[in-house]
């Protein structure tokens, strides 16, 4: 079969293909995806590197399943095949690079608690600063008629 007598509906489909094949293209080069992830001991921090050239990093007491981790543990990161997510194999927990990079290291659940305890920790900033807001007749009571 040549060109000139191919159907027109083989045509149409061969079309198809090189635009889902563009279109998958471009989502490759703007997808968030790991190409690299190690714990540096010195600054202990797990560092990721990107596809598209960036890195960041976190320290690994934000996260669930890494939090009480040593180092020895935190070394062995494991890479998802599309490098959307992270494993380390010796404390069986897992975390996507897309969620780290929006803030959110764990479950919602385990993000609720991590945030209650983060706002009963005692600093004398946060005494001094209650103190501050006491003497200045404490928060304002809302009132009934104030719009919403």
């Amino acid at each position: 079969m040549t060109k000139a007598n191919t159907p027109e509906w083989i045509k149409a489909e061969l079309t198809r293909v090189e635009e889902a094949q563009a279109r998958g293209q471009i989502e490759e080069a703007s997808r968030l995806s790991a190409c690299s992830a190690h714990y540096d001991t010195r600054k202990k921090l797990i560092v990721i590197a990107l596809e598209n050239g960036s890195s960041f990093s976190f320290p690994p007491q934000l996260a669930q399943g890494l939090a009480n981790a040593q180092a020895s543990e935190l070394i062995d990161i494991e890479i998802s095949p599309q490098g959307t997510g992270l494993h380390w194999p010796k404390l069986d927990a897992d975390l996507t690079v897309e969620g780290l990079l929006a803030g959110l290291f764990g479950s919602r659940s385990w993000m609720r608690t991590h945030a209650a305890k983060a706002g009963r920790v005692k600093s004398i900033a946060k005494t001094q600063a209650a103190k501050v807001n006491g003497a200045k007749g404490g928060r304002p009571r809302k009132s009934a008629t104030a719009p919403a």
